[in-house]
């Protein structure tokens, strides 16, 4: 019998497609899904993955980064404070500390590259190119149980694609400034009771504080980090100081990772 050898171009893809889909079938059921690979995805999801727990985060953008890759109106600085500094030191992020301004001074693609890869070196899961178009939840009491996926070029390009389930303990919304996940809650579940009041105009002082003492559980199996925190509460936006991104992040990590222990 002749052996036909497989061309290159289909070993490629055959390996491309035997592979994701070993990936996809582990995703179909995680202890923790993250919608959004900005700052305070990425942190949470590291701090997260080092308990030995499942975390997918979901980015429906073809990069991560969120708001740090333009840093301040694309210079390529952003700005901590004392507080983020571990954090920092955690992902092996360089800083300089400006002696005038007592603040501290980073590259933003430094941070946008090293967030990440301290989230994939601890465990973590973060997959492009995804959206999240609803919720999975259940009653009595009220409570969410993981989230609906598509292609986020299918909703760019318009077509009509059923989406597929991920079913998990945990969702953290870390979708920034539009509050995605919580937008989905309030719209369709008004028995959840929550309300987005939207973020307020600049006030960095009082939203670097404020961020992070709110972020956490909004109702069983929902939490939210970041700035999406500012537009549930209504709180003020702070521009291209990340400390509260940061914090705000590894803050929610540790309620989750309680919470499950808990459960």
């Amino acid at each position: 019998m002749v052996q036909f050898q497989r061309s290159l171009e289909e070993r490629i893809s055959r390996a491309i497609i035997r592979n994701t889909m070993n990936d996809w079938l582990k995703l179909t059921a995680v202890d923790v899904v993250i919608v959004g690979a900005g700052p305070s995805g990425m942190v949470a999801a590291k701090y997260i993955a080092e308990k030995n727990l499942c975390v997918v985060v979901f980015e429906r953008r073809l990069g991560f980064g969120g708001g740090i890759g333009g840093g301040g109106m694309l210079f390529h600085k952003v700005v901590v404070d004392e507080a983020a500094t571990s954090i920092l030191k955690d992902f092996g992020i360089r800083f300089e500390r400006d002696e005038e301004e007592n603040l501290y001074v980073l590259d933003s693609s430094e941070l946008m590259a090293k967030l990440a890869a301290g989230a994939i070196n601890a465990g973590a899961k973060i997959v492009l190119g995804v959206q999240v178009e609803d919720v999975i939840y259940r009653e009595n009491p009220i409570r969410i149980e993981g989230v609906v996926i598509q292609w986020s070029a299918v909703a760019l390009a318009g077509l009509h694609v059923d989406p597929l389930f991920v079913k998990s303990k945990a969702v953290i919304d870390a979708t920034g400034h539009d509050a995605e996940v919580l937008q989905i809650v309030c719209k369709k579940l008004p028995e959840a009771n929550i309300v987005l009041r939207g973020e307020k105009s600049a006030y960095s002082e009082v939203s670097e504080k404020v961020v992070v003492e709110k972020a956490g559980r909004v109702l069983p199996g929902l939490y939210v980090t970041g700035m999406a925190v500012a537009a549930l509460h209504g709180l003020p936006r702070m521009g291209p100081i990340f400390s509260s991104m940061l914090l705000s992040g590894k803050k929610v990590a540790e309620i989750v990772v309680n919470d499950l222990k808990q459960a």
